[in-house]
C-alpha cells in the first residue's frame, strides 16, 4: 500500500512524467511554431482545468481498487440541470444554479457508492457504466437534446474569469487552473494528513487489514463516490464558463478516459492502493498537451481518438509491468 506520502518511487515516477511532459513539448515546439507561445500555453491550462477537476475524484475511486466510468456524462448532466433551469423556468441566481449543480453531481456520485456497497455489484465497472448510459440520456432528456446558452456571468465566472490580465499584452491567468491548484492542495492534505485518507488507502491496498482495523470500507466507499461525483460537478461549473453553453452530447466525449489515464499516467494504479493527487496533476497536464498539439498539427479527430487510446493502452501496460516487479520483488524480499 502506498499512501499519500511521496516516496522513493513515487519521485522517480513523477520525474518520469515530467520527462515525457518536458520532451513531448520539445517536440511539438519543433512541430508547430504556436505551440510554445504564452497564448497558447494558458490555453493548455485551461484545457486542463476540467479534465484535472474529474481526475481528481476518479483518483480516489482508483485508490480503493474501482473506477467510475459515469463521471463525464455526470459532469454534463450537471450543466444541463443548470441550463434548464435557466432556459425553462428563468433562474438567474448563480448562487442558487451552482448549487443546484453541486447536489446534482453529488447525488449522482452517492448513488453510485450506494448501488456498489448495498446491491453488492461485483465491480463499480459494471454499475458506474450504466449510470453514464442513465446519464447520457437524462442529460439530453433534461434539454430535449438542445444546447443551452444564457448563463448569468457568476455561474460562468470560474471556468471565463483569467487574472492578471495586461490588456494589449496578457490575456491573463486562467482563475479556473488556481482553483484546481487550491483544491488539489487540499486533497494532499485530505490523503496524507487525515485517518479518512488513510482509511481510503488501506480500503484498496489492503482489505483483509482494513477489516481486521474494523474500518467500514462501505462507508468509505460511498464517501468516496459521493466526493467524486462533486468533483466531476465543480468540472462542469468549469465547463459552462469555458465554453458559454451546455451541450448534451458532449457526455460522450471521454471525459473519463481521459481522467483514468491522468490518474494512471501519474502513479496511480487499478490494483488500488497506490496514487498522489500532484502526480495526477501532471498527467492531466500531460494528457491536455497532447490533445492541445494534435489540433495544432491539425489532426482529424479519429486520429486525436487513436493517440489517446494508445496513450492509455501504454499506460495501462506500464501499470500492469509495474505491479508485477512489485509483487516479484516483495516475493524476493520474502524469502
Amino acid at each position: 500500500m502506498t499512501k499519500g506520502k511521496l516516496t522513493i518511487k513515487d519521485i522517480m515516477g513523477k520525474l518520469g512524467s515530467l520527462l515525457a511532459l518536458f520532451i513531448l513539448g520539445v517536440i511539438l515546439s519543433i512541430a508547430t511554431p504556436n505551440f510554445l507561445t504564452v497564448s497558447n500555453l494558458l490555453n493548455i491550462l485551461r484545457q486542463t482545468a476540467v479534465n484535472s477537476l474529474i481526475a481528481s475524484g476518479m483518483l480516489l475511486t482508483l485508490i480503493t481498487a474501482g473506477i467510475d466510468l459515469s463521471v463525464g456524462a455526470n459532469c454534463v448532466l450537471c450543466t444541463c440541470v443548470m441550463g434548464t433551469l435557466v432556459n425553462n423556468f428563468g433562474m438567474t441566481n448563480p448562487v442558487l444554479l451552482i448549487i443546484i449543480g453541486l447536489a446534482t453531481g453529488l447525488v449522482i456520485g452517492l448513488c453510485n457508492g450506494l448501488l456498489l456497497t448495498k446491491l453488492h455489484l461485483p465491480h463499480p465497472f459494471v454499475s458506474t457504466l450504466g449510470m453514464k448510459n442513465v446519464l447520457c440520456g437524462l442529460a439530453l432528456l433534461v434539454v430535449s437534446s438542445k444546447t443551452v446558452a444564457g448563463f448569468p456571468d457568476g455561474v460562468t465566472a470560474l471556468g471565463a474569469t483569467n487574472l492578471f490580465k495586461v490588456p494589449g499584452k496578457f490575456s491573463g491567468f486562467p482563475l479556473s487552473f488556481v482553483v484546481v491548484i487550491l483544491l488539489f492542495i487540499g486533497f494532499h492534505f485530505f490523503l496524507n494528513k487525515t485517518a479518512l485518507g488513510r482509511q481510503i488507502f488501506c480500503v484498496g491496498g489492503n482489505p483483509e487489514a482494513t477489516r481486521l482495523s474494523g474500518i467500514n470500507s462501505d462507508n468509505v466507499l460511498i464517501f468516496v463516490y459521493a466526493l467524486c461525483g462533486l468533483m466531476s460537478a465543480i468540472a462542469g461549473i468549469v465547463l459552462v464558463g469555458r465554453t458559454g453553453v451546455a451541450n448534451p452530447a458532449s457526455a460522450i466525449e471521454p471525459y473519463d478516459t481521459d481522467a483514468i489515464a491522468a490518474c494512471i499516467i501519474g502513479g496511480a494504479s487499478f490494483m488500488g492502493g497506490k496514487g498522489t493527487i500532484w502526480g495526477t496533476l501532471i498527467g492531466a497536464v500531460l494528457i491536455s498537451t497532447i490533445r492541445n498539439g494534435l489540433t495544432l498539427l491539425e489532426a482529424s479527430s479519429d486520429i486525436q481518438y487513436i493517440v489517446i487510446g494508445l496513450v492509455i493502452i501504454t499506460a495501462v501496460f506500464i501499470d500492469v509491468t509495474r505491479g508485477r516487479m512489485e509483487a516479484k520483488a516483495r516475493r524476493l524480499a520474502a524469502k
